[in-house]
């Protein structure tokens, strides 16, 4: 399946790319999709540290079974007033 990742902030910094379209098998989790792209990106830590997801516009868990043309957004947590 296909899923549409956009990373925002630091993570776009980091990974030199904005957007990408990913592979992965069905029944995928945003948990292996984070997997995938800590190990094809060099300099992209995506496990070991707090990263926020949504999944076409919500909020999700790690554990959120993702479905072919889902859209995931990524982006480290943010502060200031």
């Amino acid at each position: 399946m296909q899923i549409t990742v956009r990373l925002f902030a630091t993570l776009r910094q980091e990974a030199g790319w904005g957007q990408r379209e990913v592979s992965l098998p069905e029944g995928a989790t945003l948990d292996d999709l984070l997997a995938a792209l800590a190990a094809g990106e060099s300099g992209l830590s995506l496990t070991d540290r707090p990263v926020y997801a949504a999944v076409n516009r919500e909020y999700a868990q790690r554990g959120q079974t993702l479905h072919d043309g889902d859209v995931v957004a990524l982006f480290p947590p943010v502060s200031g007033g």
